[in-house]
Formats: structure tokens, C-alpha cells, sequence
């Protein structure tokens, strides 16, 4: 059983094979974005810092998206259901991030989480399919595909990225630690 910070994140495997290695990772990076945005309220999930639009909600929102755009429709060619299906992605290429009147945290949150429970599903098939060098079956343009590895090490990159930007909202709204 991995070990737990003071802040719920599961360090990530010292010496473990390469998938313990890239999924305890992911899954830290993960539940960093859980920690940035654990008991906010309306405003919170709301706020931004200095020109961006950016807010925590919209980041999970557009967390939410980016694991089943890659774990679903990348690597398994499944299309995304609702609330990705009917988006005219051309009218409004950034829907992911906007929030509507309905949403809450807990609703943001919740849509987040089944996303990563959906992932944890697709990254197992793959593995039992072909591994780390398992191909994703909706290629890119030119007809190349990124393996299973090569998505795992992007969805950490993606993580980390926007922790960071999770760090400076959580810590411009209310003060809320920035960590580690």
C-alpha cells in the first residue's frame, strides 16, 4: 500500500516497474488537483488571478475532458459521452473550461472523478491488450499513434502543469496552502 502525504497525495512507487512508476505518478498529480480544490465554495470554484479566465472548476472540467479524450477516444477509439458529445468544439474550442450556472463543486468534482475512474479502467484494458507499447487506436492526422506510455508521461505533464496553475488561484482566493 503506498504511502500518504498530510495532503492525501499517494507518493508514487521509489523502485517500482515502469506502469507502477508512470500510474503512481499520475495518480500523485491527480490527487494534488484534489487537494488545490477541496472545500471551495460558488466563489472559489469561480475565482481567477490577475487576466486569466482560468478557474479551479473549469480546470476540472477540463481535466474531466482530457482523461476521457485520451484514455477513451485516443487510446481506445471510443467516442466521449455527455457533456462532450454535443459540443461544437469549432463554434467554441475551449468549452472544457467553462463553467454553467448548475455547476458546483461537487458536481465539477464528481464528473472529474468518474473521467479518472473511466481512465483507470482504459489504462488496464491496454495494458492486458499490449502493454506500455500498446498503440492508440484513433491515430493523429498523419496516421502515427502515441504508445500507452507516451499518454501516461503527457497526462503527468498535463497535471503538473495545471497544479501549478492550481497553486496560484487556490493561493490568490483564499490563502490555501501551496505545498510542495
Amino acid at each position: 500500500m503506498p504511502t500518504v502525504d498530510e495532503y492525501g497525495r499517494p507518493e508514487p512507487p521509489l523502485a517500482g516497474d515502469e506502469i507502477a512508476t508512470l500510474t503512481g505518478f499520475l495518480d500523485y498529480q491527480r490527487a494534488t488537483l484534489t487537494w488545490k480544490t477541496a472545500g471551495l465554495d460558488a466563489a472559489g470554484i469561480r475565482a481567477t488571478v490577475g487576466a486569466s479566465p482560468m478557474t479551479l472548476g473549469g480546470m476540472l472540467r477540463h481535466l474531466a475532458w482530457v482523461e476521457d479524450y485520451w484514455f477513451s477516444w485516443r487510446l481506445h477509439g471510443v467516442r466521449p459521452a455527455e457533456p462532450w458529445a454535443t459540443i461544437d468544439w469549432e463554434a467554441d474550442p475551449d468549452a472544457d473550461w467553462r463553467l454553467t450556472d448548475a455547476d458546483t463543486l461537487e458536481r465539477v468534482h464528481g464528473q472529474w472523478q468518474e473521467a479518472v475512474e473511466r481512465s483507470r479502467v482504459r489504462v488496464t484494458e491496454a495494458l492486458a491488450a499490449g502493454g506500455p507499447a500498446f498503440l492508440a487506436q484513433t491515430p493523429w492526422p498523419d496516421g502515427s499513434s502515441p504508445s500507452l506510455r507516451w499518454v501516461l508521461v503527457h497526462m503527468i505533464e498535463e497535471y503538473a502543469r495545471h497544479n501549478g496553475h492550481a497553486d496560484l488561484i487556490r493561493e490568490s482566493y483564499d490563502g490555501g496552502s501551496i505545498g510542495e
